[in-house]
């Protein structure tokens, strides 16, 4: 997140009950996955509170939580008991150093204290979540697939993408999956591919050939998954949006503070999901940046 970010007054931001709501038209469309993510999702105060709200609501059957893990420690068991099912965290680095680099803060040490946290309290789904950026996670790789195998964690590597708030990306920067996964099997050995018990899920996930641990690629800059996703995605001030990279946004906040009937929201979703492009577009020549970066949509 960038130093100079400016946070929108709570008057612009969506209560829970307004969540609540939301959640509970597109669940009777047909949604049952929930993902809260950011920004930093436990900066949100009471976050547990919404998460039982949330957990209650018919046809919602797995919730899960997308989060840096600085602040996990002092939450996991609160989440836990309200009905969370599932945690990222991300961990992009083992070292202090590169961890202050990337996230421009000192703090690895919690977000290790975090990681174990949850796994002592009985969190089972624990997934570790590492972006790519050549020349500064290369030599990140090894270490982090040896922590992941000697903790029993799943790993995901992530390509670095063109929504960092500070306008960074270049297409030669992205660390690629494919390179990543020879770099692994270098050290460890074959990885098998495991079927995707999702298909549109955006990972491709491995396993290694001697059964311990799983690795995970999410590519959508030399891989991408666009026409398997079915992904939506309500920002924290009540947009909705149908692909990370779409430069059009419709506003469920907008609709249910002027007086729109649940009916209306659902209309609004499937305006959302009709106007869905076939792809992300990120190498082609017409391709517009959104305007909010990753921190501003939830990744």
């Amino acid at each position: 997140m960038p130093e100079n970010v400016t946070f929108q007054p709570r008057s612009e931001i969506l209560t829970f009950e307004e969540i609540e709501r939301f959640v509970q038209v597109v669940a009777s469309m047909g949604v049952h996955k929930l993902r809260i993510t950011g920004g930093e999702p436990l900066v949100r105060a009471e976050l547990s509170t919404l998460i039982e709200k949330l957990a209650a609501i018919e046809g919602i059957d797995d919730i899960a939580l997308t989060t840096n893990g600085i602040l996990l420690a002092q939450h996991a068991r609160a989440l836990k008991e309200a009905g969370l099912h599932r945690v990222n965290i991300s961990l992009d680095t083992l070292r202090e150093e590169t961890f202050r680099q990337i996230s421009r803060r000192d703090g690895l040490d919690r977000v290790l204290d975090g990681i174990f946290t949850a796994q002592r309290i009985g969190f089972e789904k624990i997934r570790l979540n590492a972006l790519a950026i050549r020349d500064i996670t290369d030599d990140e790789v090894i270490p982090l697939g040896q922590f992941a195998r000697e903790h029993d964690l799943e790993l995901r590597f992530i390509e670095f993408m063109p929504l960092d708030a500070d306008d960074n990306w270049q297409r030669e920067r992205v660390l690629g999956g494919e390179e990543i996964r020879l770099l692994l099997e270098s050290e460890f050995g074959p990885l098998v591919p495991v079927e995707r018990a999702d298909a549109s899920q955006p990972a491709v996930d491995y396993q290694f050939a001697d059964g311990i641990g799983r690795i995970g690629f999410i590519n959508p800059v030399t891989q991408p998954f666009c026409h398997d996703c079915n992904r939506l995605r309500i920002t924290a001030d009540g947009n909705v949006r149908n692909c990370l990279f779409s430069t059009v946004e419709w506003s469920a906040r907008d609709l249910m503070r002027s007086g729109g009937s649940d009916q209306d929201l659902s209309r609004l979703v499937r305006d959302c999901v009709q106007a869905k492009k076939r792809g992300h577009g990120i190498d082609s020549p017409d391709f517009v940046k959104p305007e909010r970066a990753m921190f501003q949509i939830g990744g």
